[in-house]
């Protein structure tokens, strides 16, 4: 059984979400502080749904301590509902971001999408490209032989690109599979957050990238490819 912990000051909201998502067949505990959440992830979960107002700290915070500990997706569910706040809330290394007032049919929908996308199969080869490595059976990414920490969503869009290496995957293509096509929240401003933020992590140049190329006027392609 999967397990989610929802991260939520309101008592009634994160009694519902529980509710909702133990109907769905999920386990599900609840934190109503960052220092109860920070406790409760020294235990293993396979989803956080976070709120960013939290009494005693910023959940944006806590999902960048997150991101910098391994690629447990996370999910934010809050009041805060500006494009900004939701850029904000990516960068932050969200999978997904869903604003308040919510549809609880919706919230699981993208739980079931987010858990699809991380813990789908993984190709199971050891993949080398100048000083970048990854090993997909263990869902480790490596830079110089040090370990890169990448976000769930982050992980999936990088091996999406290396295991089609040699092709140009179209920007419409890349949001179909990462994303489902009906979450018509995702735009191509997500795609570029995320293609952002990998490249940070991995390029020595990110104005001139060896590895996440893209290819203009199409997409992108992973290192050299045949035009």
């Amino acid at each position: 059984m999967q397990k989610i912990l929802v991260v939520e000051d309101d008592v009634i909201i994160c009694g519902g979400v529980k509710l909702l998502l133990e109907n769905k067949g999920y386990e599900v505990s609840c934190a109503y502080t960052l220092e109860e959440a920070h406790l409760a992830v020294k235990e293993s979960y396979d989803l956080l749904i976070l709120d960013c107002n939290l009494p005693d700290g910023d959940g944006l915070d806590f999902c960048r301590e997150l991101r910098n500990q391994g690629t447990q997706p996370v999910i934010f569910l809050t009041a805060r509902d500006t494009e900004q706040d939701m850029v904000e809330g990516f960068r932050a290394g969200c999978d997904d971001y869903i604003a308040k007032p919510f549809s609880v049919e919706l919230l699981a929908q993208r739980v079931m999408a987010v858990l699809r996308r991380s813990s789908g199969q993984r190709g199971r080869e050891l993949f080398e490209y100048g000083e970048l490595s990854a090993d997909f059976r263990r869902m480790q990414v490596y830079l110089k032989g040090n370990h890169v920490k990448l976000s769930a969503t982050e992980y999936r869009l990088l091996e999406l690109l290396i295991q089609n290496r040699g092709q140009i995957l179209t920007r419409n293509t890349i949001l179909e599979k990462i994303w489902d096509c009906d979450e018509n929240f995702v735009d191509e401003n997500t795609l570029n957050v995320h293609i952002r933020r990998l490249r940070q992590k991995l390029e020595e140049d990110a104005r001139n990238p060896r590895y996440i190329v893209t290819v203009f006027g199409i997409g992108y392609t992973f290192g050299e490819c045949e035009r």
